[in-house]
């Protein structure tokens, strides 16, 4: 059974939000019907019980959860074109020449940034208001403020990766129109300041799937400390979600099997450390799936716009072995560009209810997250790799071949066949097999600094320098004094 508690926000001004609240009960059962019971609410009184307070805070996640151009599904798709395996189709092709980005793309990813900031505006307001709730325990009043750090780390971590160092907003001056832009370490040093104080007031089990709890704030942090080269404190991070016996990656014996994983009828699983929630109520589901499928295939039951897809001839589907059954994700349908057409089944939902009605949710951190981010932070903070390292590794990789997670196989790597070097380029090799079509390949070319080569070597592409970073839109540029349109660009547009 899922619950889901969503509050809609006003939005009357740009960049100073001015919000009237307004409260809406889903009460989602094993079959995802809906009851609504809305109610208004007046800014002044709302802040107050620790339904309304739960009410705010997931206001946080519905700017992220759009299911229209603003969503997590164009942003995840700008990101896939991005990536050594990913190919655009339509509009999203013009990614496929690592040239920068053109008008279209611009006015996507700038909704995606007016997504981030709006889920952050929210997330201000819950860290503001909620300290004064007089009907709330403390208890539920910390809980409250972690759950909107750790989304506001979220957010901010997805803004400074795609466009550097960006504004930083939060509730001390989230009513200024004008906000410089923030060094990259700046922004950093608030990701990490909100994530310490998640994990340590974020509860051990979620009340509710989809709720981060302080293991997910650990996996962030871990991220982001392998982000920032701090190998020792991802490494350690890392090391305590796997520790603390929460997790385990789900067995699957065939290519199909990896819908016990993303398929639109799983409500969590063992593998889940945070992902976005989505369901069949109007207005509650994933757009990413349209950007997958085809109409013909009837895996989408809204049919799909296949603007992502691949290649047989991409070496990197060409060269991996036909043994893993991650690759049998991937199935042959002609899109009208040729028979090596390749398109994904990873999310698919045949009884989608309409276009961006998909069921299936966003894998953000999963276990399998966790398991590659201690192998590489550890081999990396020991300089070769360890036993544990490649332990979490070969997790990883006996499930994608049939076999059971946590036993030894005969799919193992061996750790006297590696140094460092090595080990760590094969980790990046497994994570680009685990997480296509999840949103994560580009950010991992761009912070292990191979994807200049990798480009090169998959796709014959040189990548224009201002191909790295996304322009701050002009949306920003127009309504934020404090940003010069020339100087505060990033280079390129």
């Amino acid at each position: 059974m899922k619950k889901l508690l969503t509050v809609l926000y006003i939005h009357f001004d740009h960049f100073i939000y001015r919000y009237i609240p307004l409260l809406f009960l889903f009460t989602v059962a094993c079959n995802k019907s809906l009851i609504e019971n809305p109610k208004s609410v007046a800014v002044e009184t709302f802040y107050n019980t620790a339904a309304e307070l739960e009410a705010a805070v997931n206001s946080v996640y519905s700017p992220l959860r759009d299911g229209n151009t603003n969503g997590m599904g164009v942003y995840i798709a700008v990101l896939e074109g991005h990536s050594d395996y990913g190919i655009g189709r339509g509009s999203y092709s013009v990614l496929n020449d690592f040239a920068g980005l053109n008008s279209v793309i611009i006015t996507r990813v700038s909704g995606v940034w007016e997504a981030f900031y709006l889920s952050i505006r929210n997330a201000n307001l819950v860290i503001k208001n909620a300290p004064h709730a007089n009907a709330a325990n403390a208890e539920q009043i910390s809980r409250t403020i972690a759950e909107a750090k750790f989304l506001r780390a979220f957010d901010y971590f997805h803004l400074v990766r795609n466009w550097s160092g960006v504004p930083i907003r939060t509730e001390d001056n989230m009513e200024e129109p004008d906000v410089k832009r923030a060094t990259p370490d700046e922004v950093y040093a608030l990701i990490t300041e909100d994530l310490l104080e998640a994990e340590n007031n974020l509860p051990d089990i979620a009340a509710v799937p989809g709720k981060p709890t302080k293991w997910s704030a650990k996996t962030l942090l871990a991220d982001v400390y392998l982000e920032r080269k701090l190998y020792t404190q991802s490494r350690d991070k890392a090391n305590e979600v796997i520790q603390s016996g929460k997790y385990a990656l789900i067995p699957v014996s065939s290519s199909d099997d990896f819908q016990k994983i993303f398929g639109p009828d799983v409500i969590t699983s063992s593998e889940e450390v945070f992902y976005l929630k989505f369901s069949h109520l109007t207005g509650q589901g994933n757009l990413w799936p349209e950007l997958t499928n085809h109409p013909g295939t009837k895996l989408l039951g809204s049919g799909g716009v296949y603007g992502l897809h691949s290649d047989a001839l991409n070496p990197v589907i060409s060269n991996w072995d036909n043994n893993d059954l991650r690759k049998g994700i991937w199935y042959n349908w002609n899109i009208g560009l040729g028979a090596t057409s390749l398109l994904s089944k990873k999310f698919i939902d045949p009884n989608s209810i309409a276009f961006g009605g998909a069921a299936n949710d966003l894998p953000w951190y999963r276990y399998a997250d966790v398991l590659l981010i201690y192998a590489e932070a550890a081999t990396r903070a020991a300089n070769e790799p360890t036993t544990e390292a490649v332990e979490a590794l070969n997790q990883v990789h006996r499930r994608a071949y049939g076999y059971a997670p946590a036993t030894p196989s005969p799919a193992d790597f061996v750790i006297t066949d590696y140094n460092a070097d090595s080990f760590v380029d094969l980790v990046i090799k497994e994570r680009g097999y685990e997480f296509q079509f999840e949103g994560k390949r580009w950010h991992e070319l761009k912070r292990t600094g191979k994807a200049a080569a990798t480009i090169l070597a998959v796709k014959n592409k040189v990548i224009a320098d201002k191909h790295y970073l996304w322009p701050l839109p002009v949306s920003e540029i127009s309504f934020n004094n404090a940003i010069d349109p020339v100087a505060d660009q990033n280079p390129g547009y």
